[in-house]
């Protein structure tokens, strides 16, 4: 017989770096599941991201106090930040102010990475989609 789901938990967790403060205690202790159990088991299988790559994890809790998680791909502003080489995004959005630059080669290959965790059918929609992310963050597209 299959376990009773009693709520998902969405968080976006540094790779490797989980640990019981917030967001992740409070969010794993009001539905009585075992915060150190899903730190290590975190840490264990973020190894083989960069540390402090954010990335996004969907925790599924059970009615025995259990839980599975399943993690996505960091976000699309983290791979285009790492493509432009900046640190954060514009602050002034719109208004003509660029941080940086990103390649539509470079925006491809995102595009493919993040394909999967994307609403869309093919890759070009994908780096449409991503472009626009781009733009949003104050980065100049160019070919």
């Amino acid at each position: 017989m299959a376990k009773k789901v009693v709520g998902y938990i969405k968080l976006q967790v540094p790779a490797g770096k989980a640990n019981p403060s917030p967001p992740i205690g409070p969010a794993l202790g009001q539905r009585g599941l075992n915060i150190m159990e899903f730190c290590k088991a975190f840490n264990a299988q973020t190894q083989s991201y960069e540390v402090g790559t954010p990335l996004p994890v969907v925790i599924t809790a059970y009615g025995d106090r259990t839980f599975s998680f399943i993690l996505k791909l960091p976000p699309v502003s983290h791979f285009l930040k790492q493509a432009a080489k900046i640190a954060k995004g514009s602050g002034t959005t719109g208004r003509g102010a660029t941080v940086g630059q990103v390649t539509m080669a470079q925006v491809r290959e995102i595009a493919e990475k993040k394909m999967k965790d994307l609403n869309a059918d093919n890759v070009d929609a994908a780096s449409m989609m991503i472009v626009g992310s781009a733009r949003s963050m104050g980065l100049e597209v160019v070919q």
